[in-house]
């Protein structure tokens, strides 16, 4: 029995139904905005648009977006999240493909530094305009975007700690961070040695990581 203070299952039911339905429909906006700012950017190549040109695009009303975005800022920070957690998935699923826990972590390394390198026939300025200005001011928000990336390789250090492929002194997710960030400025960085020009590889960069540059 229910106390006379509870709310009647039938009435429970029909406001988790309502709840669901409101998220999902918030969700089906939200995709929207999202897919008609990523269609803007890729026909300009750059994020200077405004708030409107999305709400135009996505047939859908002023109202609406500030209903699901703060503004222009979250609305990029949303399409970088999400394509920050795309590749770490895209990462993933390469990895899956191997036994050996150093050698996946070899194909993380790789893969993170290939799709981070800065390619001018593909405009993603989301990555070359928008991130290092968040980098910049918003710090916490890009901590918070990089977080399934480093996961992902903290997962893979785990692993090859518990394979005794690492110094038994070093903290996976630690060691996973600074991975990341060395990879992904590396690959961000002009890409070339010291007085040659030539580049920097997927295998150099694995290289470094796996062995640093102390001598055994």
């Amino acid at each position: 029995m229910t106390s006379p203070s509870e709310e009647p299952a039938w009435k429970q039911r029909a406001v988790e139904r309502s709840i669901k339905t409101a998220k999902l429909r918030a969700a089906q906006r939200v995709q929207r905005f999202l897919d008609a700012a990523q269609a803007i950017i890729i026909e300009k190549g750059s994020t200077d648009f405004t708030v409107q040109e999305v709400v135009d695009r996505s047939r859908q009303s002023l109202r609406s977006f500030y209903l699901q975005f703060d503004g222009k800022h979250e609305l990029l920070l949303a399409l970088f999240e999400d394509a920050l957690s795309r590749s770490a998935e895209q990462i993933r699923a390469a990895t899956a493909g191997h036994t050996d826990p150093m050698e996946r972590l070899k194909v993380a390394v790789q893969l993170l530094f290939e799709s981070s390198r800065p390619d001018p026939a593909a405009k993603r300025p989301l990555f070359t305009d928008f991130a290092p200005r968040l980098l910049v001011s918003h710090p916490a928000e890009v901590k918070i975007a990089h977080a399934p990336l480093v996961i992902l390789l903290t997962e893979l250090m785990e692993e090859a700690s518990k394979a005794g492929a690492l110094r038994p002194e070093v903290s996976p997710r630690r060691i996973a961070a600074m991975t990341m960030q060395t990879v992904m400025f590396v690959a961000q960085s002009s890409g070339t040695d010291d007085g040659t020009n030539k580049p920097i590889s997927a295998d150099e960069v694995w290289d470094f990581c796996a062995r640093g540059f102390a001598a055994e």
